[in-house]
């Protein structure tokens, strides 16, 4: 959740948790290649900004006291955001920064920001001789790099020794430059080409580095402040902040994606629910976005090394216009690039609006109908509402409609489907929980004075008795969780799927002299005591993962706040569902041992976890060629072998594959039951417990 406040008092939000989202990592420099490069100074804004920021932050959730051991983690989190690679600094860099380790909290307190200057200013330096190193090596000395040579380089070196002399840096610089100039040779692309690309690419970085100021500056370091608390607060520098109303206010066009800056490369979080990303069916979380172009054939430009907001200003544009983005993709080996065609659009409110369907299934050798309702977002039309219009759309009025329109189809059980549901309005998720409790409390919210309020449920009214089931993945967030965790907790649904993305915090934006801060105010628990926050929801019933744990969710965060416990709510459970959970769990492990698509997803997991665990690569072409058609092989194989299993023609080859699959993004068509698995297994599961509740019923009345 995400509150705005002014300097008086706080105001209700009108949008919440993961859905606005914005970026939780550095924003990527350049530098300039002029001679008269200017050092930057802190503004006299800057330094009261600083002080202020110090004393708002005693109001965080955490109540982290400024001392030494603070200090230390401000520089190492400065260091990490400016030189996460270890490329840039050289070991006499960090000696002589060392002497500030512990000084960072008392030059806080009192606005003393320029040691933290000095550190950019060196940074600044170094990465224009590391661009220049590369611009110079391309034109002399390309042609001479030797693939067939065996070496090798580490891509992830945050835990390795700083360079301890420029010759170990520049050959550090060399091999780094090999490994870009392989990938796109291994792309196709010739050797002039790759010069020209990369030339062009670090010229670009160095004059964009002369455009930096000292709010670049001022921006990092107090963010390496901020973010010791948790990865959800930061500092919103004047234009970031402009920025974020923009986004709450949802005026400009886009593509519906969150993104971060990941070192030099622009990093997609999540997509929104319904937006144009999600609907082409292309962008992934995790994926790297390296190029933006215009139109169908506009140039893509190069932006790699680009701040987060100038790769922004790209992607956005008048809606129904088309943007071409040059992805990374985070399922294979990265070495190769694919170029994906999004329509820009808004997301429409009605778009995101809850839809029903129905599962026909055989259980048992008897019939059965499961209603499903997929909620993408929790929404409500605030504004509507607040003009008491009758008919104003949120979630929880349009649950309820299609819950009647079910009934009368004469559903079994009914599923609700939360995949892919980052969360929204808090007032819905409460609203929405109520439907299916007598009465109660939704969640409990703890505030940073250690205050419990719990959301209530005081209408006693159920709008749907019968059996149920929630379906949640990792990109379940926020609001979707406090649902989730509800229903579990009030044994009122059984919830399956694979572990939710564990954003249980609450944020406000407070105003400040120069910018805002985004801090984190409150956590969410449930019912039972147990908080949303970084564990997530774990379902009673767990399906293959999806995503890696390790890469997507609040637990892959630096600096996340940990889960823990508080006294529980007064709530009485709805029904008992927990002793037979081991009886539901065996059926579904023995109905999908052999079932071709969960084996199609473990088996994709651990390919997609061996490639990233991979970060030593080889630098001779034939070898890196050797291991990248391994991989496509692997991919190949593990696709085949599920369409074996069903019966379908295999595909002859990876090119194959990939083409169909930009066929069903481009026509962009709700999946039918058979081709959603995990969907059909909720309902098998769901009907599996509808037995259950039958055969007891029959026992009772004999």
């Amino acid at each position: 959740m995400v509150l705005k406040l002014n300097k008086q008092a706080f105001v209700r939000p009108v949008v919440s948790i993961l859905a606005v989202w914005l970026s939780l990592t550095a924003e990527a420099k350049t530098i300039s290649n002029s001679e008269d490069f200017q050092l930057l100074k802190p503004s006299r804004e800057q330094k009261i900004a600083a002080v202020t920021a110090v004393r708002n932050l005693r109001n965080h959730y955490e109540q982290i006291p400024l001392n030494d051991v603070t200090s230390e983690k401000i520089y190492q989190r400065y260091l990490e955001r400016l030189d996460p690679n270890r490329l840039y600094f050289l070991k006499q860099d960090i000696d002589k920064f060392n002497q500030y380790r512990y000084k960072f909290d008392n030059q806080l307190k009192t606005g003393n920001i320029k040691p933290a200057f000095e550190i950019y200013n060196v940074y600044q330096q170094r990465i224009r001789d590391y661009l220049n190193f590369k611009i110079e090596f391309i034109k002399s000395n390309l042609d001479k790099l030797d693939f067939d040579k065996n070496e090798s380089i580490d891509i992830e070196r945050e835990h390795s020794p700083w360079p301890s002399d420029t010759q170990t840096q520049q050959d550090l610089w060399r091999k780094f430059l090999k490994d870009q100039v392989l990938r796109l040779k291994l792309s196709g692309e010739s050797i002039p080409e790759i010069s020209k690309k990369l030339v062009k690419r670090y010229q670009s970085q160095l004059h964009r580095l002369n455009q930096s100021n000292s709010e670049d500056a001022f921006s990092e370091f107090l963010n390496a402040f901020t973010q010791i608390y948790d990865p959800h607060t930061q500092y919103l520098s004047p234009t970031k902040a402009e920025n974020f109303n923009i986004n709450m206010s949802l005026s400009l066009e886009g593509i519906g994606a969150l993104l971060e800056q990941d070192e030099r490369y622009t990093k997609v979080v999540r997509l929104i629910a319904k937006g144009p990303a999600e609907k082409a069916g292309l962008l992934q979380p995790a994926d790297k976005i390296v190029g933006v172009g215009q139109g169908k054939e506009g140039e893509i430009v190069d932006v790699v090394g680009w701040r987060l907001d100038d790769v922004v200003k790209l992607i956005r544009g008048p809606k129904k216009t088309v943007v071409r983005l040059e992805v990374i993709p985070s399922t294979v080996t990265g070495d190769q690039t694919k170029i994906y065609h999004i329509v820009r659009d808004k997301v429409k409110l009605e778009e995101q609006a809850a839809q029903k369907q129905v599962i026909e299934l055989k259980h048992n050798g008897a019939p059965l109908k499961v209603g499903v309702i997929q909620v993408p977002a929790f929404y409500i039309d605030f504004k509507a509402a607040q003009q008491g219009d009758p008919n104003y759309k949120s979630t929880t009025r349009d649950v309820r409609k299609l819950i009647k329109e079910l009934e009368k189809e004469g559903i079994d059980g009914l599923v609700i489907d939360l995949r892919n549901n980052g969360g929204g309005s808090l007032q819905e998720a409460n609203e929405l929980t109520g439907l299916f409790i007598p009465s109660g409390p939704t969640v409990l919210v703890k505030n940073h004075l250690g205050r419990v309020s719990p959301k209530v449920d005081s209408d006693n009214q159920v709008a749907y008795k019968g059996p149920m089931a929630v379906l949640v993945n990792r990109l379940s967030a926020s609001a979707s969780e406090i649902f989730a965790g509800a229903m579990q907790d009030y044994q009122r649904a059984i919830v399956v799927g694979g572990r939710t993305f564990g954003k249980g915090t609450v944020q406000a934006i407070q105003p400040i002299n120069h910018g805002e801060l985004k801090l984190t105010l409150a956590k969410f628990y449930r019912v039972s005591g147990e908080s949303t926050q970084n564990q997530g929801v774990i379902p009673d019933i767990q399906f293959p993962a999806l995503y890696d744990v390790d890469k997507v969710g609040e637990s892959s965060l630096p600096d996340a706040l940990p889960w823990d416990r508080i006294k529980p709510g007064k709530y009485m459970t709805y029904q008992e569902i927990t002793p037979y959970l081991n009886q539901l769990d065996r059926s579904y492990r023995l109905r999908t041992k052999n079932n071709p698509d969960f084996i199609y997803y473990a088996d994709y997991l651990k390919l997609q976890k061996d490639i990233q665990q991979n970060t030593v690569l080889s630098l001779n072409a034939k070898q890196r060629k050797t291991n990248n058609d391994l991989i496509d092989d692997k991919r190949l194989e593990i696709e085949n072998k599920r369409r074996k299993a069903k019966g379908e023609k295999p595909y002859a080859s990876l090119e194959e594959l990939e083409a169909k699959q930009k066929e069903l993004a481009r026509n962009n068509k709700q999946l039918p039951i058979e081709e959603d698995p995990l969907l059909a297994e909720a309902g098998n599961i769901l009907a599996d417990y509808i037995n259950i509740q039958h055969r007891l019923a029959a026992t009772t009345n004999n």
